[in-house]
């Protein structure tokens, strides 16, 4: 009797044991959750930005998005950021920034990001190409975390108006990479594109608003999907005072 008890604890033991192997190996291939912030059907992006210089070189950086899709009829995410910039030279500028950033209806309710910008370019004259680089540490409630590298090359162009503010066609590419561990589902380290092409509009010399178009391709394991989105950007400068 006692070696058949044993017998069959022990039998019980290993079921107990392939079960819970099962269950995890079932865990570890559930499919990954598509990124929170990739924009599904038409689009429509609201941003607001500010800038208030607090030395000759330094500036505080403060910003506001809203992003819609489902044919513009879905608030999916929003955030605020910001940071100081820091203008080492005239065609450098550094920028460390602290976003929050929020999903409503998704299963990542909020997210903590860590940005470094690095941005080169020319300032002055009529065309005036630009790189900006972020670094990304991304931070989510639900999922683990992560880093990205995005690398954005563009050219502004300024219109030969004859107006005191002369808009500035502005035309860029956005390119987004995962290079280590990514916890949302995605076809490679390539992860997603972005091309924008709008107007900057001068209101005053310290106001502009820019629409634009942006095209926006995500890499999801099936293939790519992309999207269409309209967008419309206000950017407010305070200059600093001088006595």
């Amino acid at each position: 009797m006692i070696g058949e008890a044993r017998g069959a604890c022990r039998r019980l033991t290993l079921a107990l044991c392939c079960c819970v192997l099962v269950g995890a190996a079932r865990a570890q291939q559930q499919p990954l959750p598509e990124d929170p912030e990739d924009d599904k059907r038409f689009g429509l992006w609201l941003d607001q930005g500010l800038s208030a210089a607090l030395w000759t070189n330094k500036s505080l950086e403060f910003e506001f998005h809203q992003r819609f899709d489902e044919g513009a009829s879905d608030l999916y995410e929003y955030f605020f950021q910001g940071g100081v910039a820091f203008r080492l030279r005239p065609w450098l500028m550094v920028l460390p920034i602290y976003r929050y950033q929020r999903f409503p209806g998704s299963t990542t309710a909020y997210e903590n990001r860590i940005l470094l910008n690095l941005t080169v370019g020319r300032s002055q004259g009529t065309w005036r190409p630009n790189l900006r680089t972020l670094i990304e540490g991304r931070f989510p409630d639900n999922r683990s975390a992560s880093a990205r590298l995005r690398f954005r090359p563009g050219m502004d162009y300024v219109l030969p108006l004859r107006t005191a503010w002369r808009p500035v066609l502005v035309v860029n590419n956005e390119f987004f990479f995962v290079p280590w561990d990514n916890p949302y589902a995605n076809g490679g380290t390539y992860t997603q594109n972005r091309f924008q092409i709008g107007v900057r509009l001068p209101i005053t010399s310290s106001l502009a608003v820019r629409p634009y178009y942006l095209v926006q391709s995500v890499n999801l394991p099936e293939g790519w999907d992309t999207n269409e989105i309209l967008g419309i950007s206000l950017a407010y400068r305070v200059r600093r005072t001088t006595k």
